[in-house]
């Protein structure tokens, strides 16, 4: 049974940081490109990192880049996401993904909200 589990959302004050864990189970881990979205309420469904089966390449959109670090530890079987700086715009529910040949997983998602 394939399950991608998010932990680590929390409510933080604008300019704090959380760093969410998304721990895989069910499939080869090391086989499958990670990422994280967010959707916020009334938004579509954004990619917000990316990283490479290997760890070695990253991605990140505009919105996020210098603030939010995507990593991953193939032997834990786990992907995360540091996130710094945090804004109120970074308000949104954090998915975890897995994608690779022929597969495509979601987590459950946690909830992030960053307000004053």
């Amino acid at each position: 049974q394939v399950q991608l589990v998010e932990s680590g959302g929390d409510s933080v004050q604008p300019g704090g940081s959380l760093r969410l864990s998304c721990a895989a189970s069910g499939f080869t881990f090391s086989m499958a490109a990670m990422s994280w979205y967010r959707q916020a309420p009334g938004k579509e469904r954004e990619l917000v990192a990316r990283i490479s089966r290997a760890g070695g390449d990253k991605d990140y959109a505009d919105s996020v880049g210098g603030r939010f670090t995507i990593s991953r530890d193939n032997t834990k079987k786990t992907v995360y996401l540091q996130m710094n700086s945090l804004k109120p715009e970074d308000t949104a529910v954090y998915y975890c993904n897995a994608g690779g040949f022929g597969f495509d997983y979601w987590g459950q998602g946690t909830q992030v909200t960053v307000s004053s």
